[in-house]
């Protein structure tokens, strides 16, 4: 039965060779823009979403301000300034936190080689700083660790486009840095990343030491901002919710004053980011799918074409026993072919363009912010699903208008 099918199939292609050729390109140009604009929006929201996670990892990042309104009979305007106490407090009395930093920090910080001299933003931290800000370090190198902290050593993590400037060797791990004319000796720098969302510069230029060795170096009383990280990310704003009274509490100010302290929430602006990458994605697979949509309506008028050529055979073969659902499985299978035909070609095509993109290996200018192109199994799977959708409905309508002629009123057609 397939074989008969596929026989009369290739027929018809051959008495209608202009019309199944437009109709199949069609079909390939269809498909070819679906796998392309998924696979590159696929690529686009990566880079969105890495980009994003290059500057916070689910963290949130707590700033002190000043208090907007009268609480217990204080005046507004009064200053919050965080100390390191109040982490211990956050510890003790906010269930659920993963992890948590404090943050000195300061602008102009000098550092020198012998190869090279420049200022940055330099931060005081701990070790958990390295999880929630993704500053992990290179092959060969390391982070802050806790003894760092409890000994107070004089030791520096860089960034990996600073340590480049100040070590162009590329020896900066275990030489000696003078930071404000202090002796350092540099114990790690951060991978390369990709990093789109920033506070006081890019990581990549940072200078970052134990807090503790920070606090005494520079005489600092009075914490920049606490770095928090949930266990469960899906209870955020629990988590805010009970800092705000722990340090309402501490502070004495209402803990629905927003501008006593300010909560700089990663994990909401990550949704948020996460949205607008799958608007995206959504958006180029509408182009996509309308693209194919068009090219199937080719695929219903030869469909019409091939029904009106072969009336009387239609005739024939229902005057001989055929019944309603040998037609319209006659007619449905050969549009799925022509579907499936020029969808074969499309994705062929796709593949290679994708395939000679990513050999292009574009992880500069442009590219590093546009990402590569993905294909994935799920992008293939969507479009094979679209040509069986199209070719299914392109062929069910011309063949129900087959399957409903009656054999005589068939036979008398020429």
């Amino acid at each position: 039965m397939w074989y008969i099918l596929l026989s009369e199939f290739v027929r018809d292609l051959r008495k209608q060779k202009l019309r199944a050729f437009l109709t199949i390109m069609a079909i390939s140009w269809g498909t070819f823009a679906v796998i392309l604009l998924l696979a590159f929006g696929q690529g686009l929201s990566s880079k969105m979403i890495e980009g994003l996670l290059g500057g916070g990892n689910q963290v949130m990042m707590i700033y002190p301000g000043q208090t907007s309104t009268e609480f217990n009979g204080l005046p507004p305007g009064r200053r919050i300034r965080f100390t390191e106490e109040d982490l211990r407090l956050i510890q003790e009395r906010v269930p659920g936190i993963a992890y948590i930093s404090p943050q000195y920090g300061r602008h102009n910080m000098n550092l020198r080689s012998p190869h090279h001299s420049v200022n940055t933003y330099g931060e005081g931290v701990g070790p958990d700083y390295e999880i929630m800000r993704t500053t992990f370090a290179a092959k060969g190198s390391r982070f802050i660790n806790p003894y760092d902290v409890a000994e107070q050593r004089r030791v520096v993590f860089l960034g990996d486009e600073i340590a480049a400037e100040l070590f162009p060797n590329n020896d900066a791990v275990g030489s000696t840095l003078f930071i404000d004319a202090t002796p350092f000796t540099i114990i790690g720098l951060m991978q390369p990343k990709l990093q789109t969302s920033m506070n006081n510069g890019p990581d990549s230029r940072r200078a970052i030491m134990p807090y503790t060795t920070y606090r005494n170096m520079y005489n600092e009383r009075y914490l920049g901002s606490i770095l928090v990280s949930p266990e469960n990310p899906q209870l955020q704003q629990h988590t805010v919710d009970e800092i705000m009274k722990v340090l309402a509490g501490r502070y004495q100010f209402d803990p629905a004053d927003t501008e006593a302290v300010f909560i700089w929430d990663f994990i909401e602006f990550e949704e948020m980011n996460r949205k607008v990458a799958d608007g995206i994605t959504l958006f180029l697979f509408s182009v996509g799918f309308f693209t194919l949509l068009i090219a199937g309506v080719g695929v219903a008028n030869i469909m019409y074409v091939v029904v009106k050529e072969r009336t009387h055979e239609i005739g024939v073969k229902k005057a001989l026993g055929a019944r309603r659902k040998h037609i319209l499985l006659q007619f449905i299978t050969e549009s799925l072919l022509i579907s499936f035909a020029g969808g074969l070609l499309g994705i062929a095509a796709a593949s290679g363009i994708i395939r000679f993109v990513i050999s292009l290996n574009l992880t500069e200018g442009a590219g590093e912010f546009f990402g590569q192109p993905i294909l994935s199994y799920q992008v293939v799977l969507v479009t094979v699903g679209l040509l069986t959708l199209i070719g299914f409905a392109a062929g069910v309508f011309p063949a129900r208008k087959a399957a409903a002629l009656q054999p005589v009123e068939a036979l008398r057609y020429e």
